[in-house]
């Protein structure tokens, strides 16, 4: 995370009151096109920055890869999450899940406001599927603190059960009146997290303008609900699949975007 200097705190206690931000999430996959046919994170890179989202959620984020760094020519020397946040996302935050012998990846956040603390909760359950809840708390003017969720659930069912049931933990941990944005690759599309979810207090930003989540998979042609944008005490406007073009080439996973009002 990019340090805070005593000059941009004291900015950010004068700064105007935010009455609204936007939000995106999208699953990176590693920075390759569908099926892995291209490296395209500097395309992607360049998408992102054209939709002025104040908080970014990233799944399947690489932190590092000493394979591909060798054998990619445009490979980026930073973290692709620091490659991502470039100079428009200032604050930035990395949960490593999945560790291998090349390199590691795992969630991230990228925030125009000041991250005051966040930590990786590990959601393994068994296995190779290393999953991880990325909780970070955002100063944003005027507010009360906004915790900010980056969810990578797991492949199967009874994975995801228990997964949620932690995320559910976490939540009651937090202060019941302070605003909630939990968003990323659910993994649910059997569509069974809404009731969970919805006695933590979650409301989605989907299914409250649309009836259901959005269908968000494959990118090219989107049929599955894999990925939600939620959020308590807080309320949601304008959610948009971005399935077209150039995202449906960007990753296997269409981008969600929403405005969030406090």
């Amino acid at each position: 995370m990019t340090p805070l200097s005593s000059t941009q705190e004291h900015l950010t206690n004068r700064a105007p009151t935010v009455h609204s931000l936007k939000v995106l999430t999208i699953n990176t996959h590693k920075g390759f096109s569908w099926l892995n046919r291209r490296f395209i994170l500097p395309e992607l890179r360049d998408a992102v920055r054209t939709l002025s989202a104040d908080v970014v959620f990233l799944q399947e984020v690489l932190g590092n890869n000493d394979r591909h760094g060798r054998n990619i020519d445009n490979w980026p020397d930073a973290p692709h999450y620091e490659y991502l946040a470039d100079t428009i996302w200032p604050q930035f935050a990395y949960g490593r899940n999945a560790v291998y012998p090349e390199g590691h990846h795992g969630n991230a956040l990228l925030s125009k406001f000041p991250i005051l603390h966040y930590e990786n909760l590990d959601v393994s359950i068994s296995g190779t599927e290393e999953r991880g809840l990325l909780h970070a708390i955002l100063d944003v003017p005027g507010q009360a603190d906004l915790h900010a969720i980056c969810v990578h659930l797991g492949l199967w069912e009874r994975h995801r059960r228990r997964q949620l049931r932690l995320l559910c933990r976490l939540l009651d941990e937090l202060p019941p009146d302070d605003p909630v944005i939990v968003a990323g690759d659910f993994n649910d599309w059997l569509k069974r997290a809404g009731d969970r979810l919805d006695r933590c207090g979650l409301k989605e930003a989907f299914v409250t303008a649309n009836g259901s989540p959005a269908k968000s998979f494959p990118a090219q042609w989107p049929v599955l609900c894999l990925d939600r944008i939620y959020v308590r005490n807080l309320t949601t406007h304008g959610p948009e699949t971005l399935y077209r073009r150039p995202w449906s080439h960007l990753s296997d996973h269409a981008p969600l975007s929403v405005e969030v009002r406090f």
